[in-house]
């Protein structure tokens, strides 16, 4: 019967598509919305300091979930791939990455244990907000096993066939985040600890809702007993690597510009930019759902040899990512000066400024961003690690640190907003390039 079903599903693409990346925006929506609901309710509660402090941090949650994603969309697209091959060795994938996950956590329990004011400092913080963000940085630290647990559950359970519960799952973590922060930084009067702590606790609910996957009759995934394989974490990250850089991107970028800020406009320039890296957020989640979400499509597609079915989903999510990024850059223009206020509690002007031009150059990337994402995902999908490193190499690292140094030195603040769309429209050049090319021309 679930053959039957998923054959199904492939035969009605629209529906099917439309059904995955849907459910799996409003899931990453609400991951995004807690993000920007913690930097609000930090602004109210620190100011212009909080925003500063959230945004030195950003490139560690970014990396951390760098790792997870890494780990878990890549086991999770190479079990996709067998199970439609109909591999029974797809099963080994789920337990190996949950293990070498804790594994790879390891580290950053040891910096949140020992060294948070150390990891603050090497991001640029000053004494001011080593001193506020040392309990901030400490405990969401110490809940990275979470964190990249979460997001191998979720990338399981939407690959096997059941994309809603993994939306359900992480609606109710967002939820969870933005009602506790609100309770723990002002009723119980924790302040900056109290955001880090509902922040924590989220994945630990999501995890939790997941796991009725496995109770239920349409359930394929079962926990195998073996040794740990470094051969299926490689086979694995071959394939997530585009998630990884991709998120990895914004860590880069964050650091990369949060520098620059400093020098050429201090803390309050690092501010606005916290404003711009918040909403920047909501965005990339949105194009990240569209990729995520048609990824265990394109693989069934892939695993079948039905490469004209995979080739039409990768059209179906650039159409989409367009169309998406049109009405985003639109309400980013019609409403700039709603949102920066927002997160302006000390109604900085210099702050409003700054951010005012920063969100109306940084969104015009999406357009090129968004196409980029989808295709990366399609090429990690079917199979194709080298070109999906190479385009998110080039969008997360190379061009955008090339195209940040130069505009910075040639325009200032407005060269730094104006990297991120140079550096995704070269990406998309590379990226239609790598398409063309045949398949056995890439290795």
């Amino acid at each position: 019967m679930r053959k039957n079903a998923m054959k199904g599903n492939l035969d009605e693409p629209d529906k099917t598509v439309f059904k995955y990346v849907s459910q799996n925006i409003f899931g990453l929506l609400g991951t995004s919305c807690y993000i920007l609901a913690d930097t609000y309710f930090i602004s109210q509660a620190a100011g212009t300091d909080g925003v500063t402090l959230l945004n030195l941090c950003l490139p560690v949650y970014n990396f951390i979930f760098a790792v997870g994603s890494m780990v878990g969309l890549g086991a999770a697209t190479r079990y996709a791939i067998l199970k439609a091959q109909g591999d029974e060795r797809c099963q080994r994938y789920f337990s190996n990455a949950i293990f070498c996950a804790c594994v790879l956590s390891v580290p950053f329990l040891l910096v949140g244990i020992f060294a948070p004011g150390g990891l603050l400092r090497l991001m640029g913080g000053d004494a001011g907000i080593m001193a506020l963000g040392i309990p901030y940085a400490r405990i969401f630290l110490m809940f990275t096993p979470f964190f990249m647990c979460n997001y191998i559950f979720s990338a399981f359970v939407r690959n096997d066939g059941d994309p809603s519960l993994a939306m359900v799952a992480t609606l109710s973590g967002s939820l969870f985040n933005v009602v506790f922060d609100y309770i723990f930084i002002f009723p119980m009067g924790l302040g900056l600890p109290g955001a880090a702590l509902a922040t924590a606790i989220s994945p630990v609910l999501s995890i939790a809702i997941c796991s009725r996957h496995f109770f239920q009759k349409s359930n394929t995934l079962t926990f195998v007993r073996q040794a740990p394989s470094a051969r299926l974490l490689v086979q694995s990250c071959q394939l997530g690597i585009s998630g990884f850089v991709g998120e990895l991107s914004s860590a880069v970028t964050t650091t990369v510009f949060n520098f620059l800020l400093l020098r050429l406009a201090g803390n309050v320039g690092v501010a606005a930019y916290g404003v711009v890296a918040n909403f920047a957020l909501v965005a990339t989640a949105i194009f990240n759902g569209v990729a995520q979400g048609a990824q265990p499509l394109i693989s069934q597609c892939y695993g079948k040899n039905e490469m004209a079915g995979a080739k039409r989903l990768l059209l179906l999510g650039c159409g989409t990512a367009l169309a998406l990024a049109a009405v985003l850059y639109g309400a980013v223009f019609g409403f700039t000066d709603t949102f920066v206020a927002l997160f302006n509690s000390e109604s900085s002007a210099l702050m409003a400024e700054y951010a005012h031009s920063g969100m109306r150059i940084y969104f015009l990337g999406y357009f090129f961003a968004g196409c980029n994402i989808v295709a990366a995902g399609y090429l990690g999908a079917v199979n194709r690690p080298t070109e999906a490193t190479i385009t998110s190499v080039s969008r997360g690292v190379a061009a955008i640190v090339t195209c940040s140094l130069i505009l910075s030195a040639l325009f200032g603040m407005n060269g730094v907003w104006s990297a991120f769309p140079a550096a995704e429209a070269i990406t998309l050049a590379l990226t239609v390039f790598l398409l063309k090319r045949p398949r056995s021309m890439c290795g």
